[in-house]
């Protein structure tokens, strides 16, 4: 259903990952043909990675990430019109949690109705991101998901030893989920929503593709992928910082992998016991519902910070800012880098509809 071009998020729906979730819709001429190109809203509050592991190709986020990746899919199964293609890019992509290794872009393909070949990901790769004003609002649907999340998985049925022939492929910086029937696209976006890293090791996955000795695609989540990520920024920025570091990626890689264990190792969990919280910004957290270091990174720095400036936290300033990122990350306010800074305050700025300011010291 078509809406206002160009609406922003409400902040209300922010994190809605329902039947109907809204979406942005463009007409974009890719390899000499118009196709729809659909994508998130400005204010989403989800995040993914990407990576390449064990010669499979990896989207990465949280559960919530999971189940809007699964309502997308699923979705798209029932998609009857082609030329429709979904795409995942910036500002909805962050750096690996591992080592902080930059994301591609995602994009999802109705592979029995929509070709989408090298030449298209080339013109759509050159595109991104999308600038312009989008064309309309769509309402995303996904009938009949919610019944099957109820179900007990039937394995046999559902699993992915049983899926088709889609494919999951790196094609000119573009990860393309290509599912090859509305059934594979099914299971993949069911696969996707019924995914839960609250377990004992905090990770959860679904395979996308057929196998043969290994899968081509996996969904992988993790409970603490918020803040792995910013353990994995500051990790890679001291690594880089170092007279000494290697510029050979392998070699990088491992030393990245020992500094973020060592950032993360001994911190509490819940906000009130994080050292750069004040008592009063903590109690405030916990009053807005982010009691846990793990929710805070969940919802971000700048979600956190206009949760306490509306609840009137003692202090309001850019300040605060610094501290709730250097609560994600483990680090000190001070020393969040000044491109960082730069970054939350665009995003501020984009949240309030303000022009956006040059961090302080």
């Amino acid at each position: 259903m078509a809406g206002r071009t160009g609406a922003a998020q409400r902040p209300g729906n922010a994190r809605r990952a329902d039947d109907g979730m809204k979406l942005h819709r463009r007409a974009v001429r890719l390899d000499g043909r118009t196709r729809t190109v659909i994508g998130l809203r400005p204010g989403t509050a989800v995040r993914f990675g990407t990576n390449r592991f064990h010669g499979t190709w990896h989207v990465l986020s949280d559960r919530h990430g999971a189940r809007v990746l699964g309502r997308m899919l699923w979705g798209l199964s029932y998609q009857a019109r082609p030329g429709t293609v979904l795409v995942v890019d910036r500002p909805f992509l962050v750096p690996t949690p591992f080592d902080a290794d930059p994301p591609d872009p995602v994009v999802l393909v109705p592979g029995w109705c929509t070709p989408f070949a090298r030449r298209a990901a080339r013109d759509l790769a050159r595109r991104l991101p999308l600038r312009a004003a989008p064309d309309g609002t769509v309402r995303w649907r996904t009938h009949g998901l919610d019944a099957a999340l109820r179900e007990e998985p039937d394995w046999e049925r559902d699993s992915w030893r049983w899926a088709e022939s889609g494919r999951v492929e790196r094609t000119h910086g573009l990860i393309v989920l290509a599912p090859a029937t509305p059934r594979e696209a099914r299971l993949w976006g069911l696969g996707a929503a019924r995914l839960d890293p609250s377990g004992r090791f905090g990770m959860d996955y679904t395979f996308l593709g057929e196998w043969d000795h290994s899968v081509p695609g996996e969904i992988q989540v993790f409970r603490d992928f918020h803040r792995d990520v910013g353990r994995a920024r500051w990790a890679r920025a001291e690594i880089l910082a170092r007279p000494d570091a290697p510029s050979d990626a392998a070699d990088l890689r491992p030393l990245i992998w020992r500094r973020h264990g060592a950032i993360g190792r001994g911190r509490s969990r819940l906000v009130r016991n994080c050292r750069p919280l004040g008592r009063r910004d903590a109690e405030a957290l916990e009053a807005a519902g982010v009691p846990t270091l793990d929710s805070l990174a969940a919802h971000g720095p700048v979600e956190a910070y206009l949760l306490l400036r509306g609840r009137a936290a003692r202090r309001v300033d850019e300040d605060l800012l610094w501290t709730l990122e250097a609560a994600v990350t483990g680090a000190a306010p001070r020393d969040v880098a000044p491109a960082r800074r730069a970054e939350l305050l665009s995003e501020l700025a984009t949240r309030t509809k303000r022009p956006p300011r040059a961090p302080g010291r």
